[in-house]
């Protein structure tokens, strides 16, 4: 059967903004870090894959100084470590508030995979307790209970290397063509299109003016119908799949085998509700 496979952050919930960012900000504040991100700055660093690799990116000598830290690189691993776990933990927290919600679609079209016999997954970069959590809040426990998830260290390079991708399919036993994934990124996307994967994309708070080029299909949202609707604005649809107002799983399946449309162009972006 065929499967379909999530990525966490800004898929299944629309985490970045609200979750990440002020985690990260209170993990810099409780070990005595000389440093705030602001949204525009997180804006930049959610390109990084990785939560870890995102804190690396401080240590320049500049910041190693200022904040005290060693030079040692072993000492700085384990310091990068050890606020990374902390800001796993505030992650959650804010994740098992439930002051989150689940973004338009996602439920009603892994509900509508399962009952259909697919395969469902979530591959992510994400630290593994920090994916578990978002899986949840937004597929309920029952239907996250169905999912396989690959996460956090499991493979070296992280996006927009093909790795996690690549690792999910030898996992679960199947061929790249059987497979189609959501992402909201760049980075996601080209990590999908490397596995040689079809990709929908869903774009989230900090990615909406990214290059989508070889998507199979760029929308808004996968959109729900009343009476909590949300409309799935179509942004470009190359395979010209012309979903309804909402993306059903028969529109996923259209695209099984495309491999993305790599090396078509993209349809111009149509601002109408589809």
């Amino acid at each position: 059967m065929p499967a379909l496979v999530f990525d966490c952050d800004g898929v299944l919930a629309d985490t970045e903004r609200d979750g990440h960012l002020p985690a990260f900000n209170r993990t810099f504040e409780e070990f005595g870090l000389p440093v705030r991100w602001s949204d525009a700055e997180y804006a930049r660093k959610v390109t990084i894959g990785g939560g870890k690799e995102r804190m690396r990116s401080l240590l320049t000598p500049d910041f190693i100084a200022a904040a005290g830290l060693p030079s040692d690189p072993a000492a700085l691993d384990e310091r990068v470590a050890a606020w990374h776990r902390r800001k796993t933990e505030i992650y959650t927290a804010v994740i098992g508030s439930g002051s989150i919600p689940p973004r338009p679609g996602v439920r009603r079209v892994a509900t509508a995979a399962q009952e259909a016999g697919w395969t469902l997954a979530v591959a992510s970069t994400s630290a593994e307790p920090s994916v578990r959590s978002v899986l949840e809040l937004a597929m309920g426990p029952e239907l996250a209970a169905r999912f396989s998830v690959f996460a956090g260290d499991v493979v070296p390079r992280k996006k927009p290397a093909p790795d996690i991708y690549a690792f999910a399919l030898d996992r679960l036993g199947l061929d790249a063509a059987r497979a189609v994934v959501v992402e909201d990124s760049r980075n996601g996307l080209l990590a999908a299109l490397g596995a040689g994967l079809a990709c929908v994309v869903t774009t989230s708070a900090y990615t909406g003016g990214e290059d989508f080029t070889g998507a199979s299909l760029v929308v808004t949202s996968l959109g729900d119908p009343p009476p909590e609707e949300t409309v799935a604005r179509v942004l470009s649809d190359p395979l010209g799949t012309a979903p309804g107002p909402w993306i059903e799983l028969a529109d996923l399946a259209g695209l099984l085998g495309t491999v993305g449309g790599a090396g078509r162009d993209p349809a111009p972006s149509d601002p109408r509700p589809h």
